[in-house]
């Protein structure tokens, strides 16, 4: 990835900021045990924790990514980011599961515009001709705080509790905060756009989400519900199924984090040779991968493959997504802001979804019909979305020519 280092500390910067954003969520699916043991409720219970968080994390990105547009990108990022500190705090001495959730509720709402408005603020920063790479790198360093947050997250609750790993995160994003104060302005193509789009918020999302890169959006909201929605029962199946205590799960779910900067940084290299359907494929494969080896562990009671589960989830992850956003920038060039918000949308929202219903299969068949679900939805986004996206191609290569 060519980038001057302007263009570098930018792409860093950002990243950071998305990696607290996800570390601020994905730490609490090893703490859950902890937080239910905390609040006297099940762990089964509990789990509304996460989806308090995803799904107005995932509804409000195309709202945050609007404001971006309209307002600026920087001046949203600030107000976002100072937001999402003080939800954690709150979330710290919440005392009950009612007011833990309002305060996630909270959290998930500021926190919902960083990744969509950083993706944005890169692809003006950085130019079309590297924004994939560059995408593909913020995202890395992104979610690496959501495999890394699993592994230190689990650390603090055992040696000090749930609470301190909420305080300890609030600090984060108040790091994240003072980095990003000091990035100087940049020129913002959507905001400084001679022509504004013209009718509501509702009809422009509309036309964006269900036009002609709807297949991007369709792939985008089944990569949240599986990649997603597995990734956050991995912690209480670890615990349950294996014997393990927050600290030792959350160590297998490091990898995730892991695999995560590492696809960042090759998904440029794959998508060179094989193009962005290429790049999804190889996601897509990697999370039946992942879900294979879950599979193993619930027969086997082994936590070994968890480690192969854990990387191959991010890993897929990694490459499914940022190709997302790529793609999306280009349904509507004036309004790159709102396009990957709807990608956030469809991704998060997704998730949260995938958190609730996998609720409910827990509670019919136990993780074995989990993953089983969990399979049969990758299998079908690989089949059915990849000739969705073949046909997108076709018609982008037609109106080039």
């Amino acid at each position: 990835m060519n980038l001057d280092p302007e263009q570098r500390r930018v792409v860093y910067t950002l990243g950071f900021c998305g990696l607290v954003s996800a570390a601020d969520n994905w730490f609490v699916s090893p703490a859950l045990p902890a937080i239910a043991n905390g609040l006297g409720v099940a762990a089964s219970a509990a789990t509304i924790v996460l989806s308090a968080y995803l799904l107005p994390y995932g509804l409000l990105q195309p709202v945050c990514g609007t404001l971006g547009d309209r307002f600026g990108r920087l001046r949203v990022l600030h107000v976002i980011v100072t937001g999402l500190a003080v939800g954690t705090f709150l979330c710290a001495v919440a005392p009950t599961l009612s007011l833990l959730v309002a305060a996630r509720v909270i959290t998930g709402c500021f926190a919902a515009g960083i990744i969509a408005v950083s993706q944005a603020l890169v692809g003006d920063v950085v130019g079309p001709e590297r924004r994939g790479a560059a995408v593909g790198v913020l995202m890395g360093i992104t979610f690496t705080g959501q495999g890394l947050s699993s592994g230190m997250g689990g650390i603090i609750t055992d040696l000090m509790s749930w609470r301190a790993a909420f305080a300890c995160f609030g600090v984060l994003a108040l790091l994240a905060l003072a980095l990003l104060l000091r990035l100087p302005a940049t020129p913002e193509r959507s905001v400084v756009s001679a022509q504004a789009p013209t009718g509501s918020f509702f009809s422009r999302a509309a036309r964006i989400f269900f036009g002609g890169h709807r297949a991007v959006y369709l792939v985008a909201c089944t990569t949240g519900l599986v990649f997603l929605g597995v990734y956050g029962f991995m912690g209480t199946f670890l615990s349950e199924r294996c014997g393990l205590g927050s600290t030792q799960a959350g160590l297998i779910m490091m990898l995730y984090g892991v695999m995560c900067l590492v696809g960042g940084t090759v998904s440029g290299r794959i998508g060179a040779t094989h193009g962005p359907r290429g790049v999804i494929y190889v996601g897509e494969a990697s999370g039946l991968l992942a879900i294979a080896a879950l599979v193993a562990v619930s027969v086997t009671g082994s936590w070994a493959p968890a480690l192969l589960a854990a990387g191959a989830l991010g890993f897929g992850y990694i490459l499914t997504q940022p190709t997302l956003v790529s793609l999306s920038m280009d349904a509507d060039p004036a309004q790159t802001g709102l396009c990957t918000g709807l990608i956030g949308l469809g991704v998060f929202a997704g998730g949260g979804v995938g958190s609730a219903v996998g609720g409910q299969l827990l509670a019919v068949g136990g993780y074995p019909l989990l993953w089983v679900v969990a399979a049969v939805l990758l299998v079908g986004q690989l089949v059915l979305g990849g000739r969705a996206l073949a046909a997108l191609e076709r018609s982008s290569r037609k109106r080039s020519l």
